[in-house]
């Protein structure tokens, strides 16, 4: 069993680094890191720290809630948080103390 953190970003589909949507630009950086897996989630609806509300429906696809959730080693996360700060990217993120691992050997 391993001891680590749970981090999970909230974001919007709308929301951009790079020419690609910022939730799948942090799974594909995570997952030249080694990390050994991320999740996306999707939301209906919900509203952020401005307190705009943001929604999946008919009239505004691109505003959908998404979040980023992944297990990390205390050296992952380290590597992760530097890579964001080196691109310059905010995002709101939530982090929690952990342990994870499988159930049984392969």
């Amino acid at each position: 069993m391993m001891q680590g953190y749970f981090v999970t970003f909230f974001t919007q589909q709308n929301r951009t680094y790079d020419d690609m949507p910022l939730a799948r630009w942090i799974i594909e950086e995570a997952q030249k890191m080694g990390v050994g897996g991320a999740t996306l989630f999707s939301g209906q609806e919900g509203f952020g720290h401005d307190g705009r509300f943001h929604s999946d429906n008919y009239f505004d696809l691109e505003d959908q809630p998404l979040q980023v959730g992944m297990a990390l080693t205390s050296k992952e996360y380290d590597m992760l948080m530097a890579r964001l700060k080196e691109n310059g990217i905010r995002i709101f993120y939530t982090k929690s103390e952990i342990e994870f691992g499988f159930t049984s050997e392969c």
